[in-house]
């Protein structure tokens, strides 16, 4: 099976897309879909010859979670290990640094400290930095939400210590913690791809090469660019 006929198995190209992650996607007043993952999505359908039909989640979580069902042809994801046992990733096109916000009264200082006993860590379920930490904390605890909204008000209610978010987000937020502090430095950086589900090796060698030809004509760049995201990296290879 060709590549087209992998990614786009009805003829059109159907992509799942996270209104969870406003650096990537959100949509305008007359509620029409627009950001950096719009023009990647309508890139790659015009260089498929096929049309595109955007599916729109809430939650990145709900999208992972629809991989392997045939809902969706291609989204973009996190780069995570546990979404990697259903989904395959393209090379990564995108950094961005996760972090935390913690209470003003904190002695924290720096975001490895975090990682202590009886610390409890606000973080929307199957966001990528909550799968990261649920893995890689060694002494605190995570109280996940089902948004990064719900995050913020059990920090605000202080039902968690600290609050996990994409950095971008966390300062952008700010003024809706009045009692938080952003700590210096991050806990991970994630990297957002193309992702699939397993088993389509044409469709993963023409992702690689599609994604290639992206970084080195500045598409990623300039989509950011444009959208005025701030914290949102493109990765230049």
């Amino acid at each position: 099976m060709n590549a087209i006929n992998e990614l786009a198995p009805t003829g059109v190209l159907r992509a799942g897309m996270n209104l969870g992650n406003t650096l990537f996607t959100r949509k305008n007043e007359a509620g029409q879909l627009l950001g950096v993952s719009v023009d990647l999505m309508q890139a790659l359908a015009k260089r498929l010859g096929v049309s595109l039909e955007m599916l729109i989640y809430e939650q990145p979580g709900q999208v992972a979670d629809d991989a392997t069902k045939g809902v969706w042809d291609i989204a973009i994801l996190a780069i995570e290990k546990t979404r990697a046992k259903t989904i395959s990733f393209s090379p990564g096109m995108t950094e961005i640094e996760a972090g935390y916000v913690v209470p003003k009264s904190s002695t924290f200082q720096s975001t490895e400290e975090v990682d202590s006993k009886g610390v409890k860590i606000a973080a929307p379920e199957k966001a990528g930095y909550e799968l990261y930490l649920t893995s890689a904390l060694k002494n605190a605890s995570i109280v996940r939400t089902k948004n990064f909204a719900a995050s913020i008000e059990i920090f605000n209610e202080h039902q968690a210590d600290a609050l996990a978010g994409l950095k971008p987000n966390l300062i952008d937020s700010m003024h809706q913690i009045p009692e938080g502090r952003l700590l210096p430095g991050n806990f991970m950086t994630i990297n957002h791809g193309f992702a699939i589900a397993l088993g389509k090796e044409a469709a993963n060698a023409y992702l690689q090469n599609f994604v290639q030809d992206l970084i080195a004509s500045g598409f990623v760049a300039e989509s950011i660019e444009k959208h005025q995201i701030k914290g949102l990296i493109a990765i230049q290879k």
